[in-house]
């Protein structure tokens, strides 16, 4: 598994569990969450984002690249390891003051989950927590995050 979810996608009794392990943590920690946000922070994301709103019975926000949404938009651009890109989300995705956990699949560097919570300032709202499957301690994206809280199922060094 290391740093790619592939292999839990192909199982469904692995990403059951997964998704159990997600819901389990998020309920035990937030009384009240208004949205999961994620999508193109990586297409993986995007997979599992959906999947944790319906079991928790709320709303799904997608954050996508740069022109990929309808309307109007608040976006950010960002460092990447090779070079910048831009990260947007709809202007009325969610409202002030709601609630809201990011999730990604992975968490490298930090530059992308973090213009992720600079959309969510930008609205708003408040950003309980980002949430990540593995974590590439390493690299020391959570640091990035500064005060955001963040909570990842796997840690490799």
């Amino acid at each position: 598994l290391r740093s790619d979810i592939s292999p839990l996608l192909k199982d469904p009794a692995a990403f059951r569990t997964l998704i159990d392990l997600l819901e389990d943590h998020l309920r035990a920690s937030f009384p009240k969450i208004d949205f999961i946000a994620g999508g193109c922070l990586d297409s993986r994301g995007f997979l599992i984002g959906p999947s944790l709103a319906q079991r928790l019975g709320i709303g799904f926000v997608l954050i996508r690249k740069k022109g990929k949404l309808p309307g109007p938009t608040e976006s950010v651009s960002y460092a990447l390891e090779y070079g910048k890109a831009e990260l947007e989300i709809q202007s009325d995705a969610v409202e002030p003051g709601q609630k809201v956990v990011i999730v990604d699949d992975l968490l490298a560097t930090g530059g992308t989950m973090r213009a992720a919570c600079e959309l969510m300032k930008r609205l708003r709202a408040e950003v309980l927590e980002c949430l990540v499957i593995i974590e590439l301690k390493l690299l020391k994206g959570s640091e990035k995050l500064k005060s955001i809280p963040f909570y990842s199922l796997l840690q490799y060094d």
